[in-house]
């Protein structure tokens, strides 16, 4: 085995933790929601806002291994001008992504301070 097989073998390792974070992330936070629901008849947009926070947090773990592996392949595997160009790209148009859901989880810009108690009532 050579250092490309052993950085693809790398790469594979944090793809595959990315959708493996999608898929049990959006579980649990659909496991979550049917469980709220009888207890939340009266309130069920909290519940649904409740589902919505934790498939957001679910995307962006598995946006953040997938950046960590486009990382690793544009720069150990192929390191040219256009693949780093590529990366750039990629990482540009994810942070869009995650800044965009952090929004919409949060209802603020993360660089913005928390609000406080109503901030920790959001938390898992």
């Amino acid at each position: 085995m050579n250092f490309k097989d052993a950085i693809e073998g790398i790469v594979m390792i944090f793809e595959i933790s990315g959708v493996v974070a999608l898929i049990i992330g959006a579980l649990f936070a659909l496991i979550k929601y049917i469980g709220d629901l009888p207890r939340r008849r009266e309130d069920a947009s909290a519940a649904y806002r409740q589902l919505r926070q934790g498939l957001g947090r679910a995307i962006l773990l598995g946006l953040e291994f997938l950046v960590a592996a486009d990382i690793i392949r544009s720069i150990a595997v192929d390191p040219t001008f256009i693949s780093v160009g590529v990366l750039g790209l990629i990482v540009a148009v994810r942070t869009f992504l995650s800044w965009s859901l952090e929004v919409e989880i949060n209802g603020k810009w993360p660089w913005q301070p928390s609000s406080g108690p109503q901030q920790e009532a959001n938390e898992f």
